[in-house]
């Protein structure tokens, strides 16, 4: 498989970017950390919008950057799509003409092939004669979406794309995120600072601080370690993929598998074999000793403590393994001394809630 490299050095006045990462040439990787952490400078710099003095980048075996080499290659002539926090749409154009502009830069009819193929993945095929003014900002991010796409790139960049909309606008424009991150076939490159896009979009995550990678690897992996904030916050959770198995229509229930085991859900409407991602926030799962008789919690399962670590005030941070899948816990210290967990201890967790991503 061939992946993305790529090392930058690069220095403000007050703030320096010293970042070497490989990143998969598939799926979607998340740049995230707070405000001021580099994430965006990162991203202007794989974009060719920043020249880092020290920089190496190669992406499908070319090298776009290599300052030992004196490379450099403009963004222009860099086949990427890039989309910004703002749609910044032509509002002269219509919605069909703005995403026609850029395929003058496409020499063969594969352009306006692909670009039937994003319209309809975007499902933006009634808005193609509409005025940009005459759009809410959902359907202008995704008509920006779009437009990145139809230039036929070999990476797609996201810049913190729903930042500018609020909540209902970004619950629009979510799905259509998710359906290109499992139906695009080029590497994505995605700026947040929001762990509930981090949870639905990612397949691997970076988290910047000061300019820096403080971790980096798959979802799963990097969300579940204990030394890293994101397991303590308050919001904290795993997400696990599964399949669906079967529809309990009696109960309004669906069942889905992960790999070791199973949950029960709130019905989804999907067919049998669809493929979702599940949210299990770390509040949601306590912990057992012996397996109850009698609850009214649907999902108990076997597990088995591969960490603990003390959180902050009287938390305790309690990393799991279920079947192959890791799980977080958050519980109180006393509960821990009365339980007398240790690492390596056979228990059952019960999951109260998860949130269906997609």
């Amino acid at each position: 498989m061939t992946v993305i490299n790529a090392r930058f050095k690069l220095n403000y006045d007050d703030f320096r970017l010293d970042v070497d990462l490989t990143l998969p040439s598939t799926g979607v990787s998340v740049l995230f950390g707070h405000s001021g952490s580099g994430k965006t400078t990162l991203l202007r710099c794989i974009a060719g919008l920043e020249q880092a003095p020290l920089g190496y980048l190669e992406i499908n075996e070319h090298v776009w950057q290599d300052s030992k080499r004196q490379i450099f290659i403009p963004t222009y002539k860099r086949p990427l799509g890039y989309v910004f926090q703002e749609a910044n749409l032509f509002s002269h154009l219509t919605v069909l003409d703005n995403l026609h502009f850029g395929l003058k830069r496409i020499k063969n009819n594969l352009g306006l092939i692909k670009l039937n193929q994003t319209i309809e993945l975007l499902g933006i095929g009634h808005l193609l004669a509409r005025m940009p003014n005459n759009l809410s900002g959902g359907e202008r991010q995704r008509i920006a979406i779009a437009r990145a796409l139809a230039l036929n790139p070999e990476i797609l960049l996201m810049d913190e794309p729903l930042a500018s909309l609020d909540l209902k606008r970004k619950q629009e424009i979510l799905p259509y995120l998710s359906r290109l991150h499992q139906q695009l076939d080029i590497p994505v490159i995605y700026v947040t600072h929001s762990q509930q896009e981090v949870a639905q979009l990612a397949d691997t995550l970076v988290i910047l601080e000061d300019g820096h990678i403080l971790a980096m690897g798959p979802l799963a992996e990097t969300q579940s370690r204990l030394d890293l904030p994101l397991a303590q916050d308050r919001e904290a959770a795993t997400v696990w993929q599964v399949k669906i198995i079967e529809h309990e229509s009696d109960y309004h229930l669906t069942r889905v598998e992960f790999e070791g085991g199973s949950l029960s859900l709130a019905a989804i409407e999907a067919e049998i074999g669809a493929v979702l991602r599940v949210q299990i926030y770390a509040r949601d799962v306590s912990i057992v000793l012996i397996k109850p008789s009698a609850t009214s919690i649907l999902n108990v399962l076997p597990a088995v403590i591969t960490e603990l670590i003390e959180g902050r005030d009287s938390q305790t941070v309690v990393q799991l393994k279920v079947g192959q899948q890791l799980l977080l816990a958050h519980i109180t210290r006393k509960s821990l001394l009365l339980l007398g967990l240790k690492i390596g201890m056979l228990v059952f967790v019960q999951i109260k809630g998860t949130s269906i991503l997609n």
